[in-house]
């Protein structure tokens, strides 16, 4: 769990904006967006399998450098 102390003469929108950076820091909200639905074995393949090909993809670009 992600907690942020307000400092002494801090402003709360400053300390909103470091808790907002640890929260996305430590991958809250793509576990949070990913739970959100019930996903079908069907829909998680697809998405693994463009996971993969994004990879891949990403792999191949940075050897013909």
């Amino acid at each position: 769990m992600s907690q942020v102390v307000l400092g002494d003469n801090e402003h709360l929108e400053s300390a909103l904006r470091r808790f907002k950076r640890k929260v996305s820091q430590a991958g809250i909200f793509s576990d949070m967006k990913k739970n959100r639905h019930f996903e079908t074995p069907g829909e998680k393949r697809k998405r693994k399998q463009i996971a993969r090909h994004r990879e891949r993809r990403k792999f191949r670009n940075r050897r013909k450098r």
